[in-house]
């Protein structure tokens, strides 16, 4: 027998192909934090504005708590009665309140001085001469 044949005689083969993507999820992950870690994390948050910061931490505890959340399964231990579902939502909700932040910082600002005098010239002013001759219509009549 082959290695390959031994492998697929440990579990049913009806889930290689899930653990095909797994394995191959379970590499890119293994990239983007060597990636990640071959920078100095002081380095790196030099080069980022405080709310990248957040976002960078954010994400970063984020991620750690979601492995656990998969060591967990792969213990048989039901994660979603563990602490670590508490903490991922508390990670959530500040996640959500810097997307709040960000969305905050790239909407469009009032510019007063602008809108006042859009509102100004927007707005229909009789000039000094026709305001002494034309006269108001009487009362009751209706203008066509």
């Amino acid at each position: 027998m082959s290695e390959d044949d031994t492998n697929t005689e440990e579990y049913p083969t009806e889930i290689h192909d899930y653990l095909a993507a797994f394995e191959k999820s379970l590499g890119s992950v293994d990239e983007m934090l060597k990636t990640m870690m071959s920078v100095p994390r002081s380095e790196l948050l030099q080069k980022l504005d405080p709310l990248e910061q957040a976002k960078l931490d954010l994400v970063s505890v984020y991620t750690l708590n979601s492995m656990f959340w998969v060591y967990l399964v792969t213990q048989g231990i039901n994660p979603k009665e563990h602490p670590v579902k508490q903490e991922l939502e508390r990670i959530r909700t500040y996640m959500n309140k810097v997307k709040e932040i960000a969305d905050k910082k790239k909407a469009s600002k009032l510019n007063k001085g602008a809108a006042s005098r859009f509102v100004r010239n927007a707005l229909w002013e009789p000039s000094a001469e026709k305001e002494h001759t034309s006269k108001t219509p009487a009362k009751g009549k209706k203008r066509k």
